[in-house]
């Protein structure tokens, strides 16, 4: 269990200049968390490069992107080069010893026999390998095209995105449904699911593709590693983690945190992680940054009520520009609702016992009951009633600040860091707000 150490200061400015790097190991796709570490690293001058998981064919054949998928996905990055080597992780593809997969031995299993499904844990174990083996090899040609495009003596910051791990399997998603969303008959307790076969299967699954791989590029770029510092260059390695946030309650600042979130044991297998590699002198750290909007966030109705309160957090902070991204916000209202309305709603449920008592940092991450389930979509579904449009939200302007604001942390707080977790609570990003305005800028 990690300690509890909120990122409580501004950092210093970074020597971070042209010339040097930021690389991206995960594919980015669409808007969110890291297009603010893009943002800053340009800001900076340094140079942007992306990498792929890559695509699988119809038959299964993981491949890399064709130029036309290379071309997007690096319009996606902003311009900047794509090293097309497929950084899939995870093993629900592999067929060791020529046996089906994981994903073909769930293509007849229906939802309602989630509780039967088991697997050989020597069958995992051999799948897990083999997946491992493809991504280290793959992992060590990215290696290898570094360093051809990384100057000597080059600062580099490793970005670690990757996240995720649902099997690829039509089974899934109904009883993820159920459990991030039910309520009523159709409410599916998470603790359940998780000791389930299928849970442990998630649980597994998780654990390769949010967390080994971090330990797995910081073993890959050794001999860069080695070699930019040796030259008088500086390596970070930075991760995003989720373990609960720091958000104004009541007028105070509290740790909270959404429930449930099953993929918080794959986040904390992160942190441990960057700890062992503190251990051994390295610079890495997990950011654990606040809840936000995104199309991957979508499933967990719930998770944006957090974010509201950002907007009181960063009146107390900045005047003016504060006033402008509370009008961006309130022009997103139905008529009749109003943002003070707004964020009552959001402190009402943030605040409620049948909330706040379940909640412990020590036995993090929660299991959900029905009563907690049905508050929260309860709760969620009245705050989105009070939008003129439901695909226009107010969270998703805060999300925006987030990610800008994160970004900015993070890069900077990588030049010199000491911890291998920090949280990046609202209070940081709206100090931050009051120094950088345009993080709230349209």
């Amino acid at each position: 269990m990690s300690d509890y150490t909120p990122l409580r200061a501004i950092p210093e400015t970074a020597g971070y200049k042209p010339g040097d790097c930021l690389v991206l190991i995960g594919e980015l796709f669409g808007r969110g968390y890291a297009n603010g570490l893009i943002e800053e690293a340009r800001r900076l001058g340094m140079t942007v490069i992306g990498t792929t998981v890559g695509r699988r064919d119809s038959d299964g054949t993981l491949r890399c992107l064709t130029p036309e998928e290379l071309a997007d996905a690096e319009a996606l990055l902003g311009g900047g080069a794509i090293i097309n080597v497929p950084l899939e992780a995870g093993f629900d593809m592999e067929t060791p010893d020529g046996e089906p997969s994981v994903a073909e031995r769930l293509k007849k299993v229906k939802p309602d026999e989630w509780e039967s499904v088991s697997f050989d844990d020597e069958f995992i174990s051999r799948a897990r390998e083999l997946g491992r083996v493809r991504f280290m090899a793959n992992l060590a040609r990215v290696m290898t095209e570094l360093e051809t495009l990384i100057p000597a003596g080059a600062n580099v910051i490793f970005a670690h995105t990757m996240a995720g791990g649902i099997p690829r399997a039509r089974v899934f998603m109904p009883l993820l449904n159920r459990v991030f969303k039910g309520s009523g008959d159709k409410y599916l307790p998470s603790a359940p699911f998780w000791q389930s076969g299928l849970g442990k299967l998630c649980d597994a699954s998780f654990n390769e593709v949010t967390g080994d791989t971090l330990r797995h590029l910081i073993t890959a770029s050794a001999a860069l590693r080695e070699r930019l510092t040796a030259a008088g260059g500086r390596v970070a390695y930075t991760a995003y983690g989720y373990h609960g946030t720091g958000i104004l309650r009541n007028g105070s600042f509290a740790w909270q945190s959404y429930t449930p979130y099953l993929q918080g044991y794959a986040k904390m297998l992160l942190e441990d992680h960057a700890k062992a590699a503190r251990s051994q002198g390295i610079n890495a750290t997990v950011f654990n940054c606040p809840e936000i909007l995104t199309n991957s966030s979508a499933l967990f109705l719930g998770v944006e009520i957090s974010l509201y309160p950002l907007l009181q957090a960063i009146r107390a902070e900045v005047d003016d520009g504060a006033a402008a991204l509370e009008t961006r916000c309130a022009a997103l209202l139905a008529d009749g609702a109003t943002l003070a309305g707004l964020l009552e709603e959001a402190n009402r449920y943030l605040t409620a016992p049948l909330i706040t008592d379940a909640l412990s940092f020590d036995t993090w991450p929660q299991h959900s009951t029905k009563e907690q389930m049905e508050l929260m979509l309860a709760t969620s579904n009245r705050l989105m009633e009070m939008h003129a449009d439901q695909k226009q939200l107010v969270c998703a302007e805060l999300s925006k600040v987030v990610f800008r604001a994160t970004g900015h942390l993070m890069v900077q707080t990588a030049w010199s860091c000491a911890e291998p977790t920090l949280w990046l609570n609202h209070d940081i990003i709206a100090r931050l707000a009051a120094t950088r305005p345009e993080i709230i800028q349209p």
